[in-house]
């Protein structure tokens, strides 16, 4: 049966990329191997869409690290309305509101984890449109993004059910912070269902858009590593909050400051 499948003469090229190329021709359609790992690769986008986001196991596994917690939920009441009505994810629901505003009022875990001032930067969870990614990429992310900002206040890890970007915006102004870190699932590819997005707004508040944030993308092994999304997330971070501002404004250079690169130059003075 294998004869009956015509290679293609891209086959080389595969090497080099996880896009669906070459993939030979049996008749006038796919071969079967190729056919079949398309639908699995389909079957993984939709049920990342689908998933529910653990978020108590999320926040069990950030506290073991030393991470302050709290929960959230945005407006949606379930994923149905959630993937319906994005305008709904895109504010907290009347209960999380009332409890980020007295965390923030009270003492409560924002206070204690920014050292009873308010934190320059709050990092957010959310599931978006991949509770996988979030589930899977955060932790690694936070852990070496952390280790590198010894001298920021930081909130409280906020984990968020059913939440798109714009949520962020609310928890960073309710608990006073000057930066939000939103760390999202971004939708689905047939390659990717589990790549995380990062989305940093400086004076976070309810009615900022999208060219008042800057974005880190396709954060996973297969992707961006870990350890490089940490680099550019501390870099806009700290310029951000030199010049007071994010989005447009802030270009991401951050790629002349590797370590051997020829605009290599000390963050920690900025």
């Amino acid at each position: 049966m294998s004869d009956a499948v015509e290679k293609n003469p891209w086959g080389g090229l595969k090497a080099f990329t996880n896009a669906r190329i070459a993939l030979g021709r049996a008749g006038n359609g796919l071969p079967t191997a190729p056919l079949l790992a398309f639908n699995l690769s389909h079957a993984q986008a939709r049920d990342a869409v689908h998933q529910p986001l653990d978020a108590e196991a999320l926040r069990r596994t950030l506290e073991a690290q030393g991470f302050a917690t709290l929960g959230v939920e945005s407006a949606a009441p379930d994923r149905e309305h959630y993937l319906r009505r994005p305008d709904l994810g895109r504010r907290l629901s009347e209960a999380s509101r009332a409890a980020l505003a007295g965390s923030a009022g009270s003492g409560g875990a924002a206070a204690a984890a920014s050292n009873g001032e308010p934190p320059e930067v709050v990092f957010v969870i959310g599931d978006g449109l991949s509770a996988f990614a979030a589930a899977k990429q955060a932790v690694p992310l936070l852990l070496a993004v952390r280790a590198r900002l010894t001298d920021w206040r930081i909130g409280p890890v906020v984990v968020a059910r059913q939440a798109r970007v714009a949520l962020g915006d609310e928890i960073g102004e309710l608990l006073g912070a000057k930066l939000v870190a939103m760390l999202i699932g971004e939708r689905p590819g047939l390659s990717s269902p589990d790549s995380l997005g990062v989305y940093l707004t400086y004076a976070p508040k309810v009615g900022c858009h999208d060219a008042q944030r800057n974005c880190i993308s396709n954060v996973r092994p297969e992707g961006l590593p870990y350890e490089a999304a940490a680099h550019k997330l501390h870099y806009l971070l700290t310029h951000a909050r030199r010049l007071g501002l994010t989005g447009v404004g802030l270009k991401d250079d951050s790629d002349a400051t590797l370590p051997g690169s020829a605009g290599a130059s000390q963050l920690g003075s900025a």
